[in-house]
């Protein structure tokens, strides 16, 4: 929990500069990092719309997304929606996709990629596009584990406002098998390796 939530805390607050009543779409809501960035999205007062397959969509839903968009029936970039804030867990799509859905003054955070050309697309054009006209566009970054933010997340978390999804618990000696699922990437929140009883 601590990696994938600061993730999602450092790059929806300190990248994304999220605050309460803004448009956030997550894309990429159903992962490891993807449900606690609906959930502290939330927890700060977004209204957030979570982009995830169909099988995914009522879990998303219970973790509080507002909207869901299932990426197998629209393409959150041709539906004419404009977010405030996106942050995409998957980094799938092109700077341009991600520009036609962010609002004029709208901030997009990329957390991790599907292709080295789409991340090095961001890499080089993301600072120069951020440059012209109102939006920004940017990579989330290293996470800086910090006990702010830890406890931050711990009161998040005993409130309920908070509450890691756990896809599946494998025994140690499953490993290799629970490592095969994780690289699908179908997994829902996290995975667990389980050690003894």
């Amino acid at each position: 929990m601590p990696t994938a939530a600061l993730t999602a805390l450092q790059g929806l607050r300190d990248k994304g500069q999220i605050q309460a009543g803004q448009k956030v779409l997550i894309n990429g809501a159903s992962g490891g990092v993807g449900t606690f960035a609906v959930q502290i999205a939330k927890a700060f007062g977004a209204e957030v719309t979570a982009v995830c397959s169909t099988r995914n969509m009522d879990m998303v839903r219970s973790i509080g997304a507002d909207h869901v968009i299932d990426y197998t029936q629209e393409d959150f970039t041709q539906i004419g929606q404009q977010y405030d804030l996106i942050y995409c867990t998957v980094g799938n799509r092109s700077m341009s996709d991600y520009q036609r859905a962010l609002a004029p003054q709208g901030v997009c955070v990329i957390a991790g990629f599907t292709s080295l050309r789409l991340m090095f697309e961001h890499l080089v054009l993301g600072q120069r596009r951020s440059k012209v006209g109102g939006q920004q566009m940017g990579l989330s970054g290293t996470v800086n584990p910090n006990k702010a933010d830890l406890i931050f997340l711990q009161e998040l978390l005993e409130t309920d406002k908070v509450v890691p999804v756990i896809d599946r618990c494998y025994p140690l000696s499953e490993t290799a098998e629970a490592i095969r699922h994780l690289e699908t990437g179908r997994a829902r929140g996290k995975i667990v390796i389980t050690m003894g009883q």
